[in-house]
């Protein structure tokens, strides 16, 4: 099998640009590798589905990579929400930081349950002053929220969960089975994914990073999210070119509507827990059942084995446990955890699950067997801390008017630009049919199939 295991040599691809994040770590390099990813099996699959004589060449621009792993959209005349909440960051305990983080109303909950205070900043840092990190992260932990303890990348490789994580592949692929993908007359050597449809059941931030780099080929992507669910700091930049839509999981009907869903896609993007598809009434003999002829994708925090292979995490928080922002406290010369200056572990695992997604599409294209991919953000960082930086003496600080499309996108929210594409495979330029738009603007149905 010629599935994607690691990040394509840089003899494949042309780069162009030049130019770093300012980090420790190499940001900027890992940006432009992992587009590159893309376009190979992008590559492969256009030339497996006959789109092609011979693979595409592909090409990517380095500054507009890595400006893609920040905010991709400049709104014109308003302002996107803040990120963050106002008890998340960063607190100083009393052996060491800890991370907390608040964005979902349930982990600010759990957070302060722990603590014993009001919702306020000060009263947060008073309570975390004299308590032990380790201590509190298993206590907010226990109690459902999440948080992290700031270590070294030497105790990460002592811990339990960092010493598994050290076997685990950059993609695990599992399970074997022969596919027959649907005919999609509508792909084209320019817009190759036209016709896929893809249901992504994932939130902030990786998946729906993959999710929105498919439908940048064509795909139709249908995002699914609770009533009322909301991502305000960040669902303008990664719901370009989705429908997005409301569906009560937890009713029978909402239930039913979802297993329609999943019998009509070529592609499903989850990032659930292990056993919480299961919980929903969609055990992997159910999927297999509804749409045997799917490819899936789906990732976590932590691996996919050890303690930790099912606790919540996010990349901030990632970023604390694998020794990440501690190596750039350290790098900066700074007194406090200085992580990545993007969300880079999002964005790199985004375009890995994309990547993933293309490599066996390809696959089954030329008759070969298919597995399912599992990628987690730990693993990636991992990936990240291998990579060697570059020399270079321009410096990446943020985008300018010439980075962005000179065509304004009226979004859900408002007018604005998006960068321009960083990858080209072919002829093949990433755009985008549709602009970003709010969550449950769209009917829980396939556009394509709407009566």
């Amino acid at each position: 099998m010629s599935l994607l295991s690691a990040l394509p040599s840089t003899d494949t691809y042309r780069v162009n640009g030049a130019g770093a994040l300012p980090s420790a770590f190499a940001v900027s390099e890992l940006a432009t590798a992992s587009f590159a990813a893309v376009g190979q099996e992008m590559s492969r699959l256009v030339t497996a589905l006959n789109l092609s004589p011979e693979p595409p060449g592909v090409s990517v621009d380095h500054r507009l990579a890595s400006l893609w792993y920040g905010y991709s959209f400049k709104p014109d005349g308003w302002d996107i929400p803040n990120l963050w909440d106002a008890i998340a960051g960063d607190y100083q305990a009393s052996d060491g930081w800890i991370r907390l983080h608040t964005n979902l109303p349930h982990h600010r909950t759990a957070a302060l349950n722990v603590l014993e205070v009001n919702p306020d900043r000060s009263s947060v840092e008073r309570a975390i002053r004299v308590r032990a990190i380790s201590e509190l992260e298993s206590a907010i932990v226990a109690e459902g929220g999440v948080a992290a303890a700031m270590r070294s990348r030497a105790e990460w490789h002592d811990h339990p969960q960092g010493r598994v994580l050290a076997r685990e592949p950059l993609i695990g692929w599992q399970g074997p089975r022969n596919i027959k993908l649907r005919d999609r007359p509508q792909a084209t050597v320019e817009r190759p994914l036209a016709g896929l449809r893809v249901l992504d059941l994932t939130r902030i931030l990786a998946g729906p990073v993959s999710t929105r780099t498919l439908a940048g080929f064509g795909a139709e992507v249908l995002r699914i999210d609770p009533p009322g669910w909301d991502e305000p700091g960040v669902i303008p930049d990664i719901s370009l070119g989705k429908h997005c839509a409301y569906l009560n999981l937890k009713s029978p009907a909402g239930i039913g509507q979802l297993q329609e869903l999943l019998r009509q896609a070529d592609v499903f993007v989850h990032g659930y827990r292990p056993g919480a598809l299961d919980a929903l009434g969609l055990a992997k003999s159910k999927r297999d059942q509804l749409a045997p002829n799917r490819v899936e994708v789906t990732l976590d925090a932590y691996g996919w084995q050890g303690p930790w292979a099912t606790r919540r995490g996010f990349d901030s928080l990632v970023q604390m446990s694998a020794g990440i922002a501690h190596a750039g406290m350290e790098w900066a010369g700074a007194g406090d955890p200085t992580p990545l200056p993007v969300q880079a572990l999002d964005h790199a695992t985004g375009y890995l699950m994309a990547a993933a997604i293309l490599s066996a599409l390809a696959e089954a294209a030329s008759g070969q067997a298919v597995m399912d991919a599992r990628l987690s953000l730990a693993r990636t960082a991992e990936l990240l801390a291998t990579l060697a930086k570059s020399d270079t003496e321009v410096v990446i600080t943020g985008a300018l008017p010439a980075d962005y499309s000179d065509v304004q996108e009226h979004s859900g929210w408002g007018a604005g630009h998006r960068l321009k594409p960083a990858l080209t495979v072919g002829t093949s330029k990433m755009r985008w049919s549709l602009p970003a738009s709010k969550l449950g603007s769209s009917e829980p149905v396939w556009p394509s199939l709407a009566t």
